[in-house]
Order: C-alpha cells, then structure tokens, then sequence
C-alpha cells in the first residue's frame, strides 16, 4: 500500500511543530520546563533561540512545521520506492 507523501508531509508537520508548540508554552509557563530538548532544538534551528518569550515559540514553531513536512515527504518517498523495489523483486 502506497502512502500519500500529502497526508504523511501534513501529519508528521502537525505532530512536530505542535510539540515544539506545547513544550514551548509549557516553556513560557515554566520556564525550567523543556529547557534541554529546546536549546538542543535551537542548535539545529538557525535563527531560533530557546528563551521562553512568544516569539520565539513561533518561530520554533514555524521550524517544525517546515521540518515535519520535509521529513514526512521523506519518508512517505522512501516507503513508497521501497515498496517498488519490493514487488518488482
């Protein structure tokens, strides 16, 4: 069954730009939460900072959507050319 690199791209965009979302409200609200996993985000993330203030939550945030979808299109790609090679084995 081939995936749809659409719905794999939206899911995996909604599902990691809405964690980096949570923990950095959590963030915001505590600022000791998250703190870690945030600035390991922000080494990857040029442009990011991992200070608990809104703006940063968004653009954080922003990265992970971008992210997610990239990495959900990805995937979906490999699953579907590895089931190709699969069946015509």
């Amino acid at each position: 069954m081939k995936l749809s690199m659409r719905a794999v791209a939206l899911a995996s965009s909604v599902l990691w730009g809405g964690m980096i979302l949570v923990i950095g409200l959590c963030n915001v609200a505590f600022p000791a939460y998250g703190k870690e996993f945030l600035s390991l985000v922000g080494s990857i993330y040029p442009g990011y900072a991992a200070t608990p203030d809104p703006r940063s939550v968004l653009v954080g945030t922003l990265y992970g959507l971008a992210d997610g979808a990239i990495g959900g299109v990805i995937f979906a790609w490999l699953h579907n050319r590895f089931l190709t090679v699969r069946s015509t084995a």
